[in-house]
């Protein structure tokens, strides 16, 4: 480890962004970060001094090629789309959160007939998109962004409506010796890391089933009996 940034963090004036727990312990540190974990909810997580600027974030996202034109986007969303089309009814209405600047999953699921809204912090910041009520909400590759999850996510599952659905993509935690070569750390945006164990607290949090739908796109059920929990 690299004791000049583990000595960096003050673990006593560090609380979980998740669950807001004191209980956390040093988990990781590479050259440029460290990285806590919570003993509660499982959540690793980039302390705020090393949150890059909002500028800066913005322009890592600049970069990004994806479109609605770009079927090898659209295959890749797919995992979240065909899950998601198969449990909704027809002409649902739903919310893409974190759309980015080519917004497509939400392209997808209007071409089939569903009333999309579309919310992202940098290129759609329009927050009426919250005063709604939807029948489902995705957020692909998006919460290992957010530097607040406790007050985004439950924003989320607030704007469900009964019976509703959250589908999840993010790549999940296996284990320490995973983490310490994990690419996904190499994004200095990337600042909080879900395991199924997170998941699992997250759904009894909001007493919500939840499923396992691939490696690393999950959904959430809002008071739905019929949907029985499979996460190992």
């Amino acid at each position: 480890m690299n004791q000049k940034l583990e000595n960096k963090i003050d673990l006593t004036r560090e609380k979980c962004p998740l669950c807001k727990s004191e209980n956390i312990q040093r988990f990781h540190c590479d050259k440029t970060r460290e990285y806590l974990s919570c003993d509660v909810c499982s959540l690793v997580f980039v302390p705020a001094v090393y949150f890059i600027s909002k500028p800066k974030e913005k322009q890592r996202y600049d970069t990004h090629q994806n479109s609605q034109d770009d079927q090898g986007y659209r295959k890749f969303l797919n995992r979240t789309f065909l899950a998601m089309q198969k449990i909704i009814k027809p002409e649902s209405s739903g919310l893409d959160f974190g759309s980015g600047p080519g917004p497509t999953l939400s392209v997808m699921f209007e071409e089939v007939g569903h009333k999309m809204s579309i919310f992202d912090y940098f290129y759609a910041k329009d927050k009426s998109a919250f005063d709604k009520k939807y029948d489902f909400i995705t957020a692909t590759e998006v919460l290992e962004h957010l530097h607040h999850p406790q007050q985004e996510l439950d924003r989320l599952w607030s704007c469900l409506k009964p019976g509703g659905k959250l589908g999840i993509m993010t790549k999940l935690v296996l284990n320490r010796q995973a983490f310490s070569a994990w690419h996904y750390t190499n994004d200095m945006t990337h600042v909080c890391f879900y395991s199924k164990s997170t998941f699992r607290w997250l759904a009894e949090r909001w007493q919500a089933e939840i499923d396992l739908i691939d490696k690393d796109v999950i959904f959430f059920y809002k008071n739905t009996a019929q949907c029985k929990r499979n996460i190992g």
